[in-house]
This record gives structure tokens, C-alpha cells and sequence, in this order.
């Protein structure tokens, strides 16, 4: 790459770049990839790329990311970052970063949904009607519906209380719930400006709450914090909803607590493994359309994610991104290295 060409950019998964380009176009040479894997990146993008987005439907591991020659920085776009081994970047000279605003208002609205969905009935009755059943008199309709009881005063227990699970709190207790949270990362006193309770440990709240809503990132400590024993800890006929990530609960223990009536109900937005490769095609259109409202919604997350200070992890001034979260893996000699390479590429 010589001094006057733009440096090179990849959009590693996704297949439509056209929210990502227009804050891209002045600074960089876009490459859009839409692989699922490396082994479908094109071997310039290997080898020429110093800066990658990418969403969630690829990962990198640490063999990945060795095929990255010229890497610098890795922007996840989006709050969770389980999809990247980011001490092995780190260890390699890449900065990672994320953009830790973006949709915690549409997350936490869908988990509002999903929570009034399960204590209602809502969506199970509207499938009905779509479905041309009738219903005459309230008896035919609580027989269609069980289960669909009253909020008030029912327990809203929220796993992990960062910007979203907060944002969650604040809705429900506005529907009329309690609200208690397990967060072991959060300062003491958060409970008090929101008015809410606070648990030690996560069998206190599940053993206590009527509802539980799952709200953090997902690592190698909380891989199925919901199994087979957590569920046991939780009120019978309790109910259980998941905005977070599919590997924080393990699917076949909760499936088996549905069928035996341990659990009222599960609202699932994320899954371990995906549920049906048909279906692809169709969350990705609505994926599309999604980010297209945020970018007049909430466009400063979007320019943040995209913008020469993330994209260029040692500028002219020789700094890395402040919201690079790998720093304590990013040694002094791979610094020094970020920083020659990224001066030698801005000249």
C-alpha cells in the first residue's frame, strides 16, 4: 500500500454495507466480505486489511486471526464481543473495540415485549385469531390462554445491570413490577438510584424472582449459567427470557423443565444454535431494515463505530481507541509495533 492510498477496511460478515459505507467512504477502501468464516475472506483482505467490522455471524479465534497480516483493529459492532478471542489479538498488536450504545433501547423495548408476551398471552391470542379460531366469552379465552395472569407485584429478577439490563429495570418497574438484579461487577449503590433490590448471588435472585430476564455479555465463567441445577433454584412455574446471548442457558435443561412444568414459560430471542437455517434469509432482511432506523435514531453510535478514531488504532498522535477493551493484552513491543505500522500507512 503506498502513502496516497486509502487504507483498506473490511465489512467481514452481513450482506448489505450500505449503512456502513457513507461513513466510510472518505477515510478508507471498503472491502465487503459477507463470509461466515476466513476461510471465505479474499486473501488481499488477509493480507492488505488494517481495520475490520464485523457483526456477530462469524467468529475469530486465534487461528483467525493469524491470517490477518496487517491488522490493527477489530470494531465490534454491537456490545458483545464473545465472538472474538481478544486475548489472542491482543497478544498479536490488534486493538478491539466495540460500540457498547447500540441498540439498548430496541433490546431492552423487545425484552419489555417479550416479558408482557409471556405474562399475557398477547401474541399466542393474536396467533389464534390470525389462525380464524373465535372466541365467545371469557372462559373460551382463559382456556386459550393459561397462565396469563396479572404484573403487578410479580418479581423481575435481571441477570447483569449494565446499560441495558438498566434500561430494562426502568420499563418494568413502570408496568408495576418489583425488581431485583445479581450483577458481581457492579459498585454498591446503584440499587438505591433506582430504587431497586440487589442479590449476591444468582440463587438468591432466581429462587426469589417470578420472572428472570438474562442481560450479560457471555464468557467462558457463565457458558449455561442457566442448566439443569440453576433451574431447580427457581420458583416453580417461574418464567425465564433471554435478549443476551444463546450460550448462556442450556437448552436441553430448559426444554426439559418446560415439558415438566417446572417452568410456566421461556421467551427466547437468541439461541445456542441456531433453530432453523431457513429462516436466515428472513432475520437478515429484518437486520437490514433494524439498522437502517438506527442510523437516523441513533446516529452518533453508528459514526462512533465507524469513524477514523476507531478505525485507526494508532493515529498520527499515536494512540489506540479509548474504548479498546484488550489493552491489558496489548504489550509494550506490539505497541510499539501498532504504532510504527500505523504511521508508516497515514503518511
Amino acid at each position: 500500500m503506498n502513502g496516497t492510498s486509502k487504507p483498506l477496511v473490511a465489512l467481514l460478515d452481513g450482506r448489505d454495507c450500505s449503512v456502513e459505507m457513507p461513513h466510510l467512504k472518505d477515510i478508507a477502501t471498503v472491502a465487503f466480505c459477507d463470509a461466515q468464516s476466513t476461510q471465505e475472506i479474499h486473501e488481499r483482505v488477509l493480507k492488505e486489511a488494517v481495520a475490520a467490522l464485523m457483526w456477530h455471524t462469524i467468529s475469530l479465534s486465534k487461528e483467525d486471526l493469524h491470517k490477518f497480516k496487517a491488522l490493527k483493529l477489530i470494531v465490534r459492532i454491537g456490545g458483545s464481543y464473545d465472538n472474538i478471542d481478544i486475548k489472542a489479538a491482543g497478544e498479536l498488536g490488534i486493538a478491539v473495540s466495540n460500540v457498547p450504545g447500540y441498540c439498548i433501547e430496541e433490546v431492552a423495548d423487545s425484552t419489555m415485549c417479550l416479558i408482557l408476551n409471556l405474562y399475557r398471552r398477547t401474541s399466542f391470542l393474536a396467533r389464534m385469531v390470525a389462525e380464524g379460531r373465535e372466541f365467545v366469552g371469557p372462559e373460551v379465552i382463559r382456556e386459550a390462554a393459561p397462565g396469563c395472569g396479572r404484573i403487578r407485584d410479580e418479581t423481575l429478577g435481571i441477570v447483569g445491570l449494565g446499560r441495558i439490563g438498566t434500561a430494562v429495570a426502568i420499563r418494568a418497574k413502570a408496568f408495576g413490577f418489583k425488581v431485583c438484579f445479581f450483577d458481581p461487577f457492579l459498585s454498591d449503590g446503584v440499587e438505591k438510584s433506582l430504587g431497586i433490590m440487589r442479590h449476591n448471588t444468582l440463587e438468591e435472585l432466581l429462587y426469589s424472582s417470578d420472572c428472570v430476564t438474562l442481560h450479560c455479555p457471555l464468557t467462558e465463567k457463565n457458558h449455561h449459567m442457566i442448566h439443569e441445577y440453576t433451574i431447580k433454584q427457581m420458583k416453580p412455574g417461574a418464567m425465564i427470557v433471554n435478549t443476551s446471548r444463546g450460550g448462556l442457558i442450556d437448552e436441553t435443561a430448559l426444554t426439559y423443565a418446560l415439558r415438566d412444568g417446572r417452568l410456566k414459560g421461556a421467551a427466547l430471542d437468541v439461541f445456542e444454535k441456531d433453530i432453523s437455517v431457513a429462516m436466515a434469509e428472513l432475520r437478515e432482511a429484518a437486520a437490514r431494515e433494524v439498522r437502517r432506523g438506527l442510523t437516523s435514531r441513533i446516529p452518533d453510535d453508528l459514526r462512533n463505530c465507524v469513524n477514523k478514531e476507531y478505525l485507526m488504532p494508532a493515529s498520527r498522535h499515536h494512540s489506540i481507541p479509548a474504548n479498546a477493551f484488550n489493552t491489558n493484552s496489548l504489550n509494550a513491543v506490539n505497541l510499539a509495533a501498532l504504532h510504527a505500522a500505523d504511521s508508516k500507512i497515514l503518511k
